[in-house]
């Protein structure tokens, strides 16, 4: 388990989305990103969320649309690390988990791809 507060983690976060490819990022309109310590039901073993409607779900999309979030969850990702090496390799595995599902992969192709 790591010790890091919100501060640190969030810039991390966002240290990992810099380096993520831009073919993976350019497509993301109107999602925000957002860190919160746990999930709304206290639990670990959630490292993050994709809270919105799939590309491949959507029939129509305009202005005035709520954006989409990915979250990310600090606490689960401190408990599940032991260095700062891994934790930076898991929130990048969150990240690319949860852009995949704002693109419509399911947990079914993640798993295939090494993802989930």
């Amino acid at each position: 388990m790591i010790d890091m507060d919100a501060d640190a983690f969030e810039a991390l976060v966002a240290a990992e989305l810099d380096r993520l490819p831009g073919e993976m990022v350019d497509g993301l309109d109107n999602v925000v990103f957002v860190v919160e310590d746990r999930p709304e039901d206290g639990s670990l073993d959630l490292f993050g969320l994709y809270d919105g409607l799939a590309l491949t779900e959507r029939d129509r999309y305009g202005s005035g649309e709520l954006p989409d979030r990915i979250i990310v969850y600090r606490q689960p990702h401190l408990d599940a690390c032991d260095d700062v090496v891994g934790l930076r390799d898991e929130v990048h595995t969150t990240l690319v988990h949860e852009i995949a599902h704002f693109y419509g992969i399911d947990d079914e192709r993640l798993h295939e791809l090494g993802w989930a």
